[in-house]
């Protein structure tokens, strides 16, 4: 198994990378291979529907000459894709959704005269948010729409681990949520989620 991680955070010591590195740890153990992208070290355009990804359906075909290619070859090349986001106003952080945009595009070529392939069918998608709200007032949102998402693009939703904060006073990290993305972790490489 190889998993590719979509960081969304702007924070490199924030509340989702806190809970994201007993994931990694945990991977690490397994010795499961892994790319981690950093989403906001990355320069990523927003999707305008231009249509050209359509033209070529082997390609990720887009105008732009940002970083997307070298995100879309790690995507592509993984079999598991974990989006790891902080819940900014009930959705994902703005490169998040930059990146979410391009690659429904990109990796699906529906859009053009005629309907193509998904590129990246099959491949199977978590997440990891953290969010000031209980998980079911606070991600549910954002879940519904990567189910949506997964479905659209004939991809394997598996599940979704979210911890909340519970303010600028308390300390976010705990052994307990630690301990969730350990076991999250080890439930995606025994394909148990």
């Amino acid at each position: 198994m190889k998993c590719c991680i979509l960081m969304g955070s702007p924070r490199k010591s924030g509340n989702t990378y806190q809970l994201l590195t007993p994931f990694v740890e945990e991977l690490d153990l397994n010795q499961v291979k892994y790319d981690f992208v950093w989403l906001y070290d990355k320069h990523i355009e927003p999707c305008t529907a231009c249509r050209r990804c359509q033209k070529d359906w082997t390609v990720f075909g887009c105008r732009y000459n940002d970083d997307m290619q070298e995100i879309f070859d790690k995507v592509l090349d993984s079999d598991v894709i974990v989006l790891a986001t902080p819940i900014y106003s009930w959705y994902c952080t703005p490169p998040m959704k930059s990146l979410l945009d391009r690659l429904v595009y990109g990796m699906n070529k529906y859009y053009g005269d005629e309907k193509g392939p998904s590129i990246w069918k099959g491949k199977k998608l978590a997440v990891i948010t953290t969010c000031g709200y209980r998980t079911e007032k606070g991600a549910d949102l954002f879940e519904e729409g990567i189910k949506r998402y997964c479905a659209h693009s004939q991809l394997n939703y598996l599940a979704m681990l979210s911890e909340r904060d519970l303010g600028y006073k308390t300390e976010f990290m705990s052994d307990d949520k630690a301990e969730h993305a350990r076991s999250f972790a080890r439930k995606l490489i025994d394909n148990e989620v």
